[in-house]
């Protein structure tokens, strides 16, 4: 193994789904030659605040906070994360056509490379679960069509891509075109267990069906050797 990643490892973002910004670093240093960069969710930004980036690079960053507000505060939202100098950050897109727009245009006035995604349904989501939070006949039936029809309003929005999972790619693909960004998460590699995932795919799988960049957490975060597991995460495929 070299000193960077390899083609395949530069498009695979480790989440770093811990509690303490001494976990979050010391992963994000052993992993740095073996990803492309690093996802900051909900517990680990919650836990340490915009500080972390004084220790992981920002523009090697996915910032997966789920902005889901008022135009006017998801806006606000938007910008402060562009200005931290992050690669990506998201937005719910059932927060609507003038929240994403609203977003998009707030971090790109700041940062114009900083890529705004739009969350799509969720990779924890399957029909039953749809059914059960109110969606109903075509959406609950068939995730990948509420998938598509929000990406396609994304897009319209002014979004620079979505978040969905592997088995949406081919649809959204079809639907908003090469140039829209797609994001995976809940990434399984081959022969792991699926933890909550309900929709997956492996690594492999994920990026031949089209994903730009993929999101792997507990598979390497939660390895006994992480360093190895990102090494050796498209093996056996």
């Amino acid at each position: 193994m070299g000193n960077s990643p390899t083609e395949l490892q530069q498009r695979v973002f480790v989440a770093l789904d811990v509690p303490s910004r001494e976990r979050a670093i010391a992963l994000a240093s052993q992993l740095e030659s073996a990803v492309g960069g690093y996802k900051i969710g909900l517990e680990l930004f919650v836990s340490c605040g915009p500080q972390i980036f004084e220790h992981i690079d920002p523009s090697r960053t996915f910032l997966d906070l789920k902005f889901h507000d008022i135009p006017n505060t998801a806006a606000g939202a938007a910008r402060a994360a562009a200005r931290l100098g992050v690669l990506m950050c998201n937005v719910h897109c059932l927060g609507g056509a003038a929240m994403m727009r609203a977003a998009a245009d707030a971090a790109h006035e700041v940062a114009p490379a900083t890529k705004v995604l739009g969350v799509t349904i969720l990779t924890s989501h399957d029909a039953a679960s749809l059914q059960r939070i109110g969606l109903k006949d075509d959406f609950s039936n068939n995730p990948a069509k509420a998938v598509t029809y929000l990406a396609a309003l994304a897009k319209e929005s002014g979004l620079d891509g979505v978040v969905c999972s592997p088995q949406e790619i081919h649809a959204v693909r079809q639907a908003c075109g090469d140039d829209f960004l797609i994001v995976t998460p809940g990434i399984r590699p081959f022969k792991s267990t699926l933890d909550d995932q309900k929709r997956t795919l492996s690594p492999r799988q994920a990026l031949e069906n089209g994903a730009d960049w993929i999101v792997v957490g507990r598979p390497i975060t939660a390895a006994e050797d992480p360093l190895h597991a990102a090494q050796h995460l498209f093996d056996g495929e």
